[in-house]
């Protein structure tokens, strides 16, 4: 059976969620060598870590000696926590550091924040995915980055140009068939060849030769 986009919906979402708790990061305050209370350097502390958006800041104390405040720059500073943004006294107290920023804390319990127990937490942004290699721009072609020699453009032949010699195959020429020698300075003449009249008169002669002939040897 087929998932309906609402399903895959909240697959999507609970992937998301799994996805940040896996990567998230808990920070235990002054640890490993203190913790929330009056004999840690909270300050030393807190420039130790790289706190990013996604991390979690852990407060672990007696909740009958201590509390834990939120509180602004101004009443940070002046350790108030009359008004603060949130109050936490569980002894256990998981606070998300969910955007990028600076957050302040103190503890509420009279003359404790004056004492040195107050964190002021700079949370970076989460590093972002590098682009995968087909996003980005294809480099240019070797032969146009910079400092690459560029090849000329070939101009193309002029119509008046004789290609070099033996570029093309030679074509066998037959001589013609000499005629009779000519004398010097004559000029070339056919012989006429003979009309219809002269070829009669020429038979006539020769049968009139022939009879002679005939005459003779009959007489002998």
């Amino acid at each position: 059976m087929a998932s309906s986009p609402v399903n895959s919906l909240v697959f999507i979402a609970v992937a998301a969620v799994i996805i940040e708790l896996a990567a998230a990061t808990n920070h235990t305050v002054g640890k490993p060598g203190g913790s929330w209370d009056l004999s840690t350097s909270l300050s030393s502390w807190a420039s130790s870590i790289a706190f990013k958006s996604g991390d979690n800041l852990i407060f672990s104390y007696s909740p009958t000696s201590h509390d834990v405040a939120e509180v602004n720059k101004a009443n940070y500073a002046t350790c108030t926590a009359a008004g603060a943004i949130k109050t936490y006294n569980s002894g256990n107290d998981v606070i998300p550091l969910r955007s990028a920023g600076k957050r302040y804390f103190i503890c509420g319990v009279p003359g404790h924040c004056t004492s040195g127990m107050k964190l002021e937490v700079h949370v970076i942004a989460a590093a972002a995915t590098a682009p995968s290699p087909s996003s980005g721009a294809a480099p240019p072609p070797l032969s146009l980055r910079a400092g690459s020699p560029q090849p000329s453009p070939s101009s193309p032949p002029s119509s008046g140009s004789r290609p070099p010699f033996g570029s093309h195959p030679l074509i066998p020429v037959t001589p013609a068939p000499a005629g009779p020698p000519q004398a010097a300075g004559s000029t070339p003449t056919s012989t006429p060849a003979p009309s219809a009249a002269g070829r009669r008169g020429l038979g006539a002669a020769g049968l009139i030769t022939g009879l002679g002939m005939l005459i003779i040897i009959c007489a002998i």
